[in-house]
């Protein structure tokens, strides 16, 4: 379940968006002030701020910057002040959308559900280079050509895409892949690597995993 966090200092406005929203499916924490979002975001993770512009103790673009800063927490601004300079002070603070008061509260929560569908879709894939990997379905991709990788190939490169241009040990290659440290799988980690450095090179990538004097393997670009 996604939590949305509602700053918003008319309480008539609160009241039905926030009952709204939960018939959605959603949970719902509620902020008045520019405080009480502070506050709240201290304590509880949120999946999304749906932030008024104007807060009795402060300016909601300027709150906004401040969120940035500190979170990775989409921001969709809602205000009565649809002029387009509000709209684009708003987006160019970090909010991600806007939705003009009065508005639907279905389209409320469709925008809601896109924002946080493209949040998901982010966190979904890593890339490094030309090379990108899907995380939910273990398969990696140079371009657009699948590498078929094993389940263990997948592991193994994905430790290395999120450790690119630092060296990773064997051991922490050996526990990502077989779940032990022994030098007894030394011999089969040489052979996935290998596998690995074949599928690479056969999409002619600029991405090769180098050796480093047997202390382990390092994910570069040349």
């Amino acid at each position: 379940m996604s939590t949305i966090l509602l700053v918003e200092d008319n309480p008539h406005i609160m009241k039905i968006n926030a009952e709204a929203l939960s018939m959605y499916g959603y949970e719902i924490l509620q902020a008045a002030t520019a405080r009480e979002c502070r506050q709240a975001l201290r304590w509880h993770p949120v999946d999304l701020v749906v932030l008024d512009i104007m807060l009795p103790d402060g300016d909601g673009v300027e709150l906004c910057r401040e969120l940035k800063e500190q979170y990775h927490t989409p921001i969709l601004f809602l205000s009565a002040l649809g002029e387009s300079r509000d709209v684009v002070e708003g987006l160019r603070a970090g909010g991600d959308d806007y939705l003009a008061k009065p508005y639907d509260l279905e389209v409320l929560a469709a925008r809601i559900e896109a924002r946080l569908r493209q949040e998901r879709a982010k966190s979904r894939h890593i890339s490094y280079g030309s090379l990108r990997l899907d995380i939910f379905a273990g398969c990696a991709y140079l371009g657009s050509a699948n590498l078929q990788l094993t389940q263990k190939e997948f592991a193994v490169l994905l430790l290395l895409v999120r450790n690119a241009g630092r060296t990773v040990s064997k051991q922490e290659v050996l526990m990502e892949a077989w779940n032990t440290t022994a030098e007894d799988d030394s011999r089969a980690l040489w052979t996935l690597i290998s596998r690995l450095r074949r599928k690479l090179n056969s999409q002619e990538s600029r991405i090769e995993i180098s050796s480093k004097r047997g202390d382990g393997y390092t994910l570069e670009q040349i």
